[in-house]
């Protein structure tokens, strides 16, 4: 038998009445809803220092029980371990350093523990006085007091004075070597495959050959290698949770990125004759299409440089946010990205507090390594956690 009407409403009222009862605690006033994920806290940050007295500490890698490897861009390969802090060996290195280039970006095999493998991307001068960029593949000594060369893996990467040097390392899931380059100030580089500067690159780390899966990998010469073009300065290379790959790239005066990298894109920089920086970072008055930016700093640039994206637990509202170091804007800013790549928030810490900041990577328990880039043996590597 189906309710009348009038019964129907006086279940309605009833269920009503009940469920503001329910909502309202023993004096009356509302019961706040229980948080959904999305709604949980901001984490503040707790930062530590892990090492002073370091000198433009460029990139830091942990290669496991408690030990960190730093690069210096001076042409330091340092070994951290509770404190206490050695030079490696780089035997026989010949480490170029000039401006904005020297030994930088850097890489830990894998299967570190079997094989003692790690990557460095360097200014590099050859016998004959000549300077170019270098991905080489060293393998740690026993006493881990020196380093050997086992491959150079890949040459040719264009330098002038050493601005605009790039190069920041990353080995995919899927066990490609990517490499971030910039441009070396130079006009033709970042639109011509015929030029390894202002790429991304993908290569095999264990042959220096280029990856199989890269657009032109079966074409002769440079081009091979390139998985994306039409970047400024590559500083930053981060994978997400979802296998994603991104980079992170200074502007110019203006416009500072963060793209998300997609195989032969095109993301349009291209300075005017005589290096003129006066047209924008993404020009989509070039032929063919260019890819906008997941997220611009806009005017002025703050100088971004090293990124990683957080774990996807543990840091409240900032898990799986994207951290990325800011030199002259000296903070570090996490960008929230939704399924589908977009900027749905972002947030400023330490501003100032520590100066310029320049390397971002997550160590193993989940918290952040980042390296202060101010100079004169002044510089520090912090240890930043969630405090929950």
């Amino acid at each position: 038998m189906r309710p009348t009407a009038a019964l129907r409403a006086a279940i309605v009222v009833a269920l009503a009445a009940t469920v503001l009862s329910t909502a309202r605690g023993a004096q009356g006033a509302p019961v706040p809803p229980t948080p959904r994920p999305s709604e949980r806290a901001v984490p503040a940050l707790e930062v530590t220092v892990v090492a002073d007295d370091l000198d433009i500490p460029w990139d830091v890698r942990p290669i496991g029980g408690g030990r960190l490897l730093v690069t210096e861009r001076g042409g330091e390969l340092l070994l951290l371990k509770d404190g206490t802090r050695t030079t490696v060996d780089l035997v026989g290195a010949r480490i170029w350093s000039s401006g904005e280039t020297g030994l930088m970006g850097l890489a830990v095999d894998p299967r570190f523990t079997k094989n003692r493998r790690f990557y460095t991307c360097s200014g590099w001068q050859s016998r004959s006085g000549a300077h170019d960029i270098r991905v080489i593949r060293w393998r740690l000594a026993d006493d881990r007091a020196s380093a050997r060369r086992q491959q150079t893996l890949l040459t040719g990467l264009p330098t002038t004075t050493g601005r605009h040097g790039g190069c920041r390392l990353l080995i995919a899931r899927n066990g490609a070597l990517l490499v971030g380059t910039g441009d070396a100030a130079t006009t033709a580089a970042p639109q011509t495959l015929r030029n390894l500067g202002g790429k991304t690159l993908r290569l095999d780390r264990r042959t220096g050959e280029a990856w199989p899966e890269n657009p032109w990998s079966r074409a002769s010469g440079p081009r091979r290698y390139v998985f994306t073009y039409g970047h400024r300065n590559v500083q930053g290379l981060a994978q997400r949770a979802d296998g994603t790959l991104w980079s992170v790239e200074h502007g110019t005066y203006r416009d500072d990125e963060v793209n998300r990298l997609g195989a032969g894109r095109n993301y349009g920089w291209q300075p005017g004759p005589g290096y003129d920086e006066s047209p924008p970072m993404t020009d989509h008055s070039l032929p063919g299409r260019q890819w906008d930016a997941r997220w611009s700093s806009g005017e002025p640039t703050i100088a971004t440089s090293g990124g990683a994206f957080l774990p996807t637990r543990g840091w409240g509202r900032l898990s799986g946010a994207l951290a990325v170091a800011a030199l002259r804007g000296e903070h570090l800013r996490f960008l929230t990205f939704d399924k589908r790549g977009r900027l749905v928030r972002e947030r400023v810490r330490l501003r100032g507090e520590y100066g310029r900041l320049r390397a971002v990577t997550v160590a193993p328990n989940g918290t952040l390594l980042v390296t202060t880039s101010n100079g004169a043996g002044a510089d520090q590597l912090l240890r930043v956690r969630p405090v929950r």
